[in-house]
Parts: C-alpha cells; sequence; structure tokens
C-alpha cells in the first residue's frame, strides 16, 4: 500500500492508493502519534509512506533548535549578525532582524585563506576547534571561499567529528557564493538536525520505504531529509502545489495560482505553463535560507487565524491560531477565541450539522457566543454581523497574498484559475476570484487533503547547484553541467535504497551517474548582466534576456551576460499518478449552496455554478447573465 501523509498545524491527513482518507487532530507535541493514529485508521503498513512534515518549520520558528556553534575564517564570526543593508520594515527603526542562532561566544575563527577562485593563499589550521565546548548540540562550518574548494572545509569537519560533534558544513549543505546566505543556511541546518533526525528516523518504523517532501517538491528518502533538514523548510505546503497544478492543466488551466487554506496558514503559488515558480531559496523566520524550493507565499490566515479588536478598536484576524489544541470554539475543546471556522460556521457556509473528523458535531452556539463576547457591541445582536466582519478581512487578506504572487510580478490574474484546497480553501475560494477577475476556480478531488495526495503525485528528485569561478568565462562550462548532471543522476537512482539518496551537495559522488533508465536531467544557469547584484535562473544563457524582460519589463540584449551559479535537476517518476486514484464523482451544481464532503467544506455563492470536470474536479465559474 502507498500511503501520503501530510502533517499541518490543525489535522494530520493521509491518503491511501486506493483513495481512503484518514484525517485527525495534528498532536504538535509529538507529531509522529498523530502519524500512528493515522495509519491505523487505514488498517496496513504502508510499503511506501511520502510523508509532509512540519517538524523542521516548527522547530525554527519557534526557536525550539540544537544549541549551536560555528567554526568560521578568521575575521567572519559575525557575518551572521552583520548580514545585508535592507531592513525588516523600511520606515520602522523600532524593527529588528531577529536574534542569531549563534551567539557571539559560541563563534570560532580559524587560520587558513581561499582566493576569490579558490586556491589555497594560506593553509588551514583547524586548531580553533580545540575551543569549541563539549556541550554545543552541533557545529556548523563556514569558510570562506569554500563554495569553489572544500578542502579546508572538510579539514575542519574531520577535527570535529573526531570529537564527535554533528557537523554541517557548508560545501555538503549550501555551495553558493555570498557569504551571508551560505553561513544562515548552514547554521539553520545545524540548528535543527538535532531536533529533526531523531523523528525522521523513527519514521522508518512505519514503513517499508519513506521518502519525504523537500521545499522544492520533490521526495527524497528519510536518510538524506535527516541529514539536510533545512531544505524541508515548506515540506507539506509543496504536495499540495504539486497536486493542485497537476489537476489545473487536467482541467485546461495551464496557468493558474494554487491556493492552500488551511487550520493555521494559507499558502498561494503561482503556476505557468503548469509548472509551479520556483525560488533559489526562502526566508523562514527571518533567515533567508538559500536552498532550492517552490517560490511559495505564505501568510498566516486559516480555519483557525483568531479573530480580535486592536487597541485602536479595529477588527484584526491572525497570525495566530488556535490550532489543534484547544482549536476554535466550535470544536468544543475548551476553545473560546473567535476564529474564521467560528465565523463560517455561524454564516452556514458550513452546515449547522457538520461534524469533523475526531470532533463530532460542531457547536454552533459556542462560536457564536466566542464571536459576541470578543467582538459584538451589543450581546442580543446577531452573531452573524461579527461573523462577516472576521470573514472580510480574512479574505481581504488573502486577496492580498494571490496579489503578492501575480499582480506584483506582473502577472494579470484575470486568465488564471484559482485552485483551492485545504480544508478552508473551498469556502473561500469564490470571493478571492471574483475579487481578482480571475476566470474560474478549480476545487479538486481530495482538496481537504490534497497535499497528501501530491505528496503520493511528487518525484523522487535532487536539485544540486554549484558556483561558477569565473563569472565572465565559459570555459569548461558543458563538462562542469555534465559532470553535475551526473552526480544528480547518482543521487536520484538511490532515493529508496536504505533510506538514502546516495552523495549530497558538496560531495565527490559517482561523476559517471546511472544508467538507470526513467531518470530526466534538467539544467539550469543562474544568470545576471554585468553588474548586477542579483541573478535569474533560466535554462540556457541565450533565454536570459527574454526572462528578464518577463520578470522586470526590460532586457539589455546588448549588455554582457554573467554566469554564476549552475543547476542540475534529477527525477524518477512519481510513486503514483493523480489519474491512478479512484475517481470522485461530482454533479452539477448552482449557488448559493454548500457542499459538505469528507475532507472538506465547499462554499458556492450565489451567481456561481460548479460544473464536474476532469479528474472528479468541480470547476466553479460565474454564470452568464
Amino acid at each position: 500500500m502507498l500511503v501520503g501523509a501530510d502533517t499541518g498545524g490543525t489535522f494530520t491527513d493521509l491518503v491511501a492508493e486506493d483513495g481512503r482518507v484518514a484525517k485527525v487532530l495534528s498532536t504538535p507535541a509529538d507529531p509522529g502519534r498523530a502519524l500512528r493514529e493515522g495509519l491505523a485508521a487505514l488498517g496496513a503498513r504502508p510499503g511506501l509512506l511520502a510523508h509532509g512534515t512540519t517538524v523542521a518549520t516548527n522547530a525554527l520558528l519557534e526557536r525550539r533548535g540544537a544549541r549551536v556553534a560555528l567554526v568560521t575564517t578568521e575575521g567572519f564570526a559575525d557575518v551572521i549578525e552583520i548580514g545585508r543593508q535592507d531592513r525588516p520594515s523600511l520606515y520602522d527603526i523600532w524593527a529588528d532582524r531577529p536574534e542569531p542562532l549563534v551567539p557571539r561566544e559560541l563563534r570560532f575563527e580559524t587560520g587558513g585563506r581561499l582566493d576569490a577562485a579558490g586556491a589555497e593563499i594560506e593553509p588551514c589550521d583547524p586548531a580553533a576547534v580545540s575551543a569549541v565546548p563539549d556541550d554545543v548540540g552541533a557545529v556548523a562550518v563556514c569558510l570562506l571561499h569554500a563554495d569553489l574548494n572544500a578542502s579546508h572545509e572538510e579539514a575542519v569537519e574531520a577535527a570535529l567529528v573526531g570529537r564527535g560533534f554533528d557537523v554541517s558544513r557548508s560545501s555538503a549543505v549550501s555551495p553558493e557564493f555570498r557569504e551571508y546566505e551560505r553561513t544562515i543556511t548552514t547554521v539553520v541546518n545545524a540548528y535543527l538536525r538535532p531536533v529533526c533526525r531523531p523523528y525522521l528516523e523513527r519514521l522508518e518504523d512505519f514503513a517499508d520505504e519513506v521518502l519525504v517532501m523537500t521545499s522544492a517538491g520533490g521526495l527524497i528518502g528519510s536518510g538524506d531529509a535527516a541529514r539536510l533538514p533545512a531544505a524541508l523548510l515548506l515540506s507539506g505546503p509543496a504536495g499540495g502545489v504539486r497536486a493542485g497544478s497537476a489537476v489545473a492543466a487536467a482541467c485546461g488551466y495551464a496557468d493558474a495560482v494554487t491556493f492552500d487554506m488551511g487550520g493555521t496558514s494559507t499558502d498561494v503559488c503561482l503556476v505557468r505553463g503548469g509548472v509551479p515558480e520556483p525560488a533559489p531559496g526562502r526566508e523562514v523566520a527571518g533567515f533567508p535560507v538559500r536552498l532550492p524550493a517552490l517560490d511559495i507565499h505564505t501568510i498566516g490566515a486559516g480555519g483557525g487565524s483568531i479573530a480580535r479588536l486592536d487597541p485602536g478598536g479595529a477588527l484584526v484576524v491572525g497570525p495566530e491560531s488556535a490550532g489543534a489544541e484547544p482549536g476554535p470554539a466550535c470544536y468544543g475543546r475548551g476553545g473560546t477565541a473567535p476564529t474564521v471556522t467560528d465565523a463560517d460556521l455561524v454564516l452556514g457556509r458550513i452546515p449547522a450539522d457538520a461534524a469533523f473528523p475526531g470532533l463530532g458535531t460542531l457547536d454552533s452556539e459556542a462560536a457564536g457566543k466566542a464571536l459576541l463576547d470578543a467582538l459584538g457591541s451589543d450581546r442580543e445582536a446577531s452573531a452573524a454581523e461579527p461573523a462577516s466582519g472576521v470573514v472580510a478581512v480574512v479574505d481581504a487578506a488573502m486577496e492580498q497574498a494571490v496579489r503578492a504572487v501575480t499582480v506584483e510580478r506582473g502577472v494579470d490574474p484575470a486568465g488564471l484559475a484559482l485552485v483551492a484546497f485545504g480544508g478552508a480553501g473551498p469556502l473561500h475560494a469564490c470571493a478571492l476570484a471574483e475579487a481578482l477577475g480571475m476566470a474560474a476556480v478549480i476545487v479538486p478531488p481530495r482538496a481537504g487533503v490534497l497535499s497528501a495526495v501530491g505528496l503520493l503525485c511528487s518525484p523522487r528528485q535532487r536539485e544540486l547547484v554549484r558556483s561558477w569561478p569565473d563569472p565572465s568565462s565559459r570555459d569548461g562550462l558543458d563538462d562542469a553541467l555534465a559532470a553535475l548532471g551526473a552526480e544528480a543522476r547518482a543521487a536520484v537512482a538511490g532515493i529508496g535504497a536504505g533510506g538514502s539518496a546516495g552523495p549530497g551537495p558538496g560531495s565527490e559522488g559517482d561523476a559517471g551517474g546511472s544508467a538507470e533508465p526513467g531518470i530526466d536531467v534538467e539544467f539550469a544557469l543562474d544568470c545576471r548582466y554585468r553588474g548586477q547584484s542579483h541573478e535569474l535562473s533560466v535554462p540556457t544563457v541565450g533565454a536570459f534576456h527574454a526572462e528578464h524582460e518577463r520578470r522586470n519589463g526590460y532586457a539589455r540584449p546588448e549588455a554582457p551576460v554573467e554566469v554564476v551559479a549552475l543547476r542540475a535537476r534529477a527525477r524518477r517518476p512519481a510513486p503514483l499518478d493523480p489519474g491512478d486514484l479512484p475517481p470522485v464523482t461530482r454533479q452539477r451544481c448552482t449557488g448559493p449552496a454548500v457542499a459538505v464532503e469528507q475532507d472538506c467544506t465547499v462554499w458556492i455563492p450565489e451567481g456561481w455554478v460548479a460544473e464536474p470536470g476532469p479528474l472528479g474536479a468541480w470547476i466553479l465559474t460565474r454564470e452568464a447573465p
């Protein structure tokens, strides 16, 4: 049996290859407990478990990682604190960057120096490792220009491993230029690994084979996930984007925006030509993590988002969430703060007799009381008034999120479909689509657990990147790309072999690659105009001008183009295709109507019609006048 399992802030969702669904309340203190309960509900040990996890994300957001030391080149101990000149909020003089994950007393400098081409100027002196205290949980090693020559870092790593430390080195985590981002990414990985490794290793008790979703939308072995937890910070949302883009394409909308509204957050991602937009890295909890990711924009707005009045009397919704414990007031688990789910229930978008998995029938009276207690000025008034305000505010926040991935990037949302999923997405999608003039709303089959479906329908994948030492020269570029592609191919061929994906980033690996059929390798180059401080990933240098014009509104065909990094992405087919799941039967429905499904509720407003589409999806459009 194949099972996809996605751990969310409120619910843990599981989908089996035969179409069965299990939805259980998440257990934040021990995420594995909810996973065990869900697997027990499905009634069999999976042959393969594809898992999306929030363990890494929560540990970073809540600052629950290990005590970390940093070993760096002499003179560079404060790079992680100096950062860059940009500020969290341009006009807010009180806005601060997050506290560094490594305090000043745990940063150690070592002798030795490489030049900008990776050539040795001064031999490495790993003596500094003797000063690292024994009580740290992990050590990050980031030496100057190690993205071009890993030898000094490897020497320091060997000395630290000899003392029994868990070591993350930048040349194995993020071998790209820019010292600040490379240092931060390596530190984040070291910070997370002692927390994430035990959980990820325990997953091997749950199934014969365990694959874990990365932020880039691909599956890797649990062993590699344990070694590189910084690559898992968008683990769950990436699965939903994969499945959502596939369903949109099947429905005839290759260009779309995926809209995943769960219990604690909303995630949106632009899809062009059936392909989710990629990003070379993401900022998480204020830290730039420079590892491949899907370009998912996240806001703190979900079904469990708490509504309140600010000191000026204005209605605010989120980012605080009631989560699974105690949950919204209507859950009957002790929650008293009003949430978006309470508002949807009071407004009748969720039927009064609705029952959620593990909760039984929702408590409409408790939902109304919570709204009036916190937001109502007249206790005798109807709770519908504050409920309407809550829905209007959260819809406005989510509309702005969709604008951030479309209008702010020069993309007109009018021709796009909005793919709505997550437990709350189909309740709010039509309002967003109408406000933005979008072409249609697509509600995929099993929309409430689509991220779990997407885990089963995502490829085994590894994406490797290397700095290119001389931006102005392309001598040897083709050979370097071929070698990187062979390394990526060998890595993805090993996924599923004992939970490991073979050589990781920065390792020597098998340059000969693998002859295993069914592995596709794609290449990209990070390019920029000479003098620019940012770059774009393109398939060839010749494609750079057009991509620059698409992203920035202009191009300079006469200007020289520099190559600063090489990328190779190797993929094996997904365990399952979306069309392999048993079909879901849906019938034509005209609004206003509420459609209650096993895993979600769909609100079809007045003037909208839902037509059945491919794969069992609903395609919602405005009725013709």
